[in-house]
């Protein structure tokens, strides 16, 4: 069975290294195309994630979702998947930088 963005989403918390999460406090939002939107919530610690949409967020991450699936997998080069504008960033870019390693996925 493929990987799917929602398989994903749901093993964030799981795969969430809360020792690296020293004094973040981030709402994440993703548009995921066909995977849907996603709020990923990561505060003292804890990451919690969610369907849906948030107004505020500190930033946004726009893909298709096989380009995104790609890039979490290892596939998509970050650096180039930004270049050729196959994943769309807006907001806090610090924070996308620290993203990728919040996690062991």
């Amino acid at each position: 069975m493929p990987l799917t963005v929602k398989d994903l989403m749901e093993r964030m918390p799981g795969a969430f290294l809360a020792d690296k999460a020293e004094g973040v406090d981030a709402v994440i939002q993703f548009r995921l195309g066909e995977g849907g939107n996603w709020i990923c919530t990561i505060r003292d610690k804890k990451c919690s994630v969610e369907e849906g949409e948030t107004e505020q967020p500190n930033l946004t991450l726009t893909a298709e979702e096989g380009n995104y699936i790609d890039l979490i997998t290892g596939k998509l080069n970050p650096m180039t998947a930004i270049a050729t504008k196959k994943i769309e960033l807006k907001g806090d870019l610090n924070l996308a930088m620290k993203y990728m390693n919040l996690f062991d996925l």
